[in-house]
């Protein structure tokens, strides 16, 4: 399970939006935490309307204060201000995971446009260059940041490929480690949501495609079926279900639903009905799903 948690912050408000989370987080996984502020060259005197970090006294007070907030003793807290010249910051917060050996990134999906941007643009495109490291996306909302965060129901999304379950035994060890249930989810597209080849396919052949969708309808409650037995057996609450439609919508939408806590998704490339596995329904998520959503990278892939 994850044991040490970078927490890159830049001083607003919005990006604080995941700090609740990390001390839920470090508390109950037992892990170390590093905060972290890179100072941008020539930095705009605020940010999201707030005073911005522009020296490394200012960064460092900051980050030593957060700490004391939200990280009370026994839990271990680093804070480093990275103030070298870098091309992109996206690039020196993941030099970061390497360098302090973490291997969980919590980050808020707020961002400003242009060179200057906090990382944020098309998230699951980038989680690529992030190597094998998970990362955990909170989405800004308007209004103060929340004060809490808890784990009691966790939405895994499958997509009846049991060579990319990573991201149900990651589920699976925070239920076990936070008291949580699992919820399975497996989205069959509709007719109309297909994409990819099948898009060709389903105009050639209408009638056996569709006959096809309502196969796959059965295999996944099947599968569905196999993997809660399996996981019931470990003494861990757990329901599931099949719903149909446009993936990233239909995710979304259970999630309000079954009142979830987190997303977790696996990454991957797929092509054909499942080519919502790739980057597309990942990033469509954690741009616009206000539930938090845990990206857990398949071991060994390169691009997603």
């Amino acid at each position: 399970m994850f044991t040490r948690l970078l927490v890159p912050l830049d001083g607003s408000r919005l990006a604080e939006t995941v700090l609740p989370a990390a001390a839920f987080l470090a508390a109950r996984l037992g892990a170390s935490v590093v905060l972290i502020h890179v100072i941008e060259p020539d930095a705009p005197a605020d940010v999201h309307g707030e005073a911005h970090l522009r020296s490394e006294p200012d960064a460092d007070a900051y980050l030593r204060k957060i700490a004391a907030a939200f990280f009370p003793s026994p839990v271990a807290v680093e804070t480093h201000v990275h103030a070298g010249e870098y091309t992109n910051v996206t690039r020196s917060i993941t030099d970061h995971v390497t360098e302090f050996g973490s291997d969980l990134i919590l980050m808020c999906t707020h961002g400003r446009s242009g060179p200057r941007q906090f990382l944020f643009g098309s998230i699951a495109q980038q989680i690529g260059s992030l190597g094998s490291v998970p990362v955990l996306f909170f989405r800004a909302a308007a209004g103060p940041p929340p004060t809490t965060f808890t784990l009691n129901r966790l939405l895994v999304p499958l997509d009846g490929d049991s060579s990319h379950e990573h991201s149900l035994a990651a589920a699976r060890n925070l239920a076990r480690r936070c008291g949580a249930a699992l919820h399975l989810l497996r989205v069959v597209p509709l007719y109309g949501d297909l994409s990819g080849p099948w898009v060709q396919s389903s105009r050639l052949l209408p009638g056996t495609t569709s006959r096809m969708l309502e196969m796959t309808v059965q295999e996944a409650h099947d599968y569905l079926e196999s993997l809660k037995m399996t996981i019931e057996q470990d003494q861990l609450p757990v329901t599931a279900e099949v719903l149909r439609g446009d993936p990233a919508d239909v995710i979304a939408e259970a999630a309000e639903a079954d009142q979830a806590d987190l997303i977790v998704v696996g990454t991957h490339g797929r092509v054909g009905t499942d080519a919502f596995w790739s980057g597309s329904v990942a990033s469509k998520l954690c741009r616009s799903c206000p539930t938090p959503v845990l990206l857990i990278p398949a071991a060994g892939d390169e691009k997603r």
